[in-house]
């Protein structure tokens, strides 16, 4: 007899995984980049230390409200496709019904056996709403993302992020490079962790995301450079 293998998988559906992500990594190369640009206008400590603590709280705040309002429209988006559809499976379940018959035997589900499935979701209407929002919308009802949850991610991964260059700074050293330097491990182990979360090479995802961050800065560094030149 062959034992089963139990095997579990991520949560992929909560939101809060991707607004995680996004506001750590955008946390580090926008201050990374902000904190090069500025420096590269030969600014005092000081100065990049200020730039770099207005960049976090702003860029904090702004990604904690991109995400929550984000989150919020589109499950009202969904919510009220549901309604559209809660109503059609009430004033016309026939028609409804043929639906999904029409989707099942499209991929291969025997006719006779996707018309039984479809009668018998008739007389469970909620079971319907469900299964008609997975074929038709591709969402599950009852399982949407919660938008205080992917903002509150959001806000505090992109407020770490946005530390990791400003460490050296909080520290004493007056040093521009030893600021990036930081920032950039901090891109390093921020793209090895989500490798790992998504079975890649964990060494790929941090040197892609240090090359694109470095990248990033490299940029607002040139013209920090520029403009520090006309200025003067």
């Amino acid at each position: 007899m062959t034992a089963l293998v139990e095997h579990h998988h991520a949560d992929v559906s909560g939101g809060w995984l991707r607004a995680a992500t996004f506001g750590a990594m955008d946390g580090l190369v926008t201050n990374i980049a902000l904190i090069a640009g500025v420096g590269g206008a030969q600014v005092d400590r000081h100065t990049l230390l200020l730039t770099g603590i207005a960049g976090l709280v702003a860029g904090a705040i702004s990604m904690g409200i991109g995400e929550y309002t984000s989150v919020r429209t589109q499950n009202e988006q969904v919510a009220a496709e549901l309604a559209k559809e809660l109503h059609e499976l009430r004033i016309n379940p026939e028609g409804e019904a043929d639906e999904l018959v029409g989707v099942w035997t499209g991929r291969g589900l025997p006719p006779e056996l996707a018309r039984q499935v479809a009668d018998v979701l008739k007389q469970h209407p909620d079971q319907a709403l469900r299964v008609h929002a997975q074929e038709e919308l591709g969402v599950v009802p009852d399982e949407l993302p919660s938008p205080w949850t992917a903002a509150s991610s959001s806000f505090a991964c992109f407020a770490v992020g946005a530390l990791f260059p400003l460490l050296t700074l909080l520290l004493g050293y007056d040093g521009l490079w030893a600021a990036l330097a930081v920032g950039g491990l901090g891109l390093f182990a921020a793209g090895a962790i989500v490798a790992r979360l998504t079975a890649r090479p964990w060494w790929l995802g941090g040197l892609r995301q240090l090359a694109l961050g470095g990248l990033a800065a490299g940029v607002t560094y040139a013209i920090g450079i520029l403009i520090g030149v006309s200025v003067a």
